[in-house]
């Protein structure tokens, strides 16, 4: 992200990203990831190589990575749910970034009053 230089530019910038976050809907903080694994009966399609496909999300619990099965019929809403967060996440540390420019960019202007 680039930010600009001047102050108005930055304040600007940070309210518009202040508008954007606001969830779309249910948002989650956490990895999606679907793996395959063989069953192990010599009978089953897995055997000849097509795994079979689970879906999972991954996320961090009282400092621990824990994971959940997500069911079949879930699958493309709990990706909605992921991106959503992804998309908060972004905005925030962006926002984030504004503000400490912000702060920044007073403190330069400041000292440049005290000096002259």
């Amino acid at each position: 992200m680039n930010i600009p230089d001047d102050p108005r530019q930055m304040r600007r910038m940070l309210d518009a990203r202040l508008r954007q976050i606001e969830a779309q809907g249910p948002l989650l903080t956490a990895t999606v990831a679907q793996s395959g694994r063989t069953c192990g009966r010599s009978g089953c399609r897995c055997y000849r190589g097509e795994k079979h496909i689970s879906t999972r999300v991954t996320f961090k619990e009282a400092g621990k990575t824990r994971s959940v099965y997500v069911p079949v019929e879930l699958v493309d809403e709990v990706k909605q749910w992921a991106a959503e967060g992804r998309r908060l996440r972004r905005l925030m540390r962006e926002a984030n970034q504004l503000a400490i420019a912000l702060i920044r960019a007073h403190a330069r202007g400041k000292k440049r009053r005290h000096t002259k």
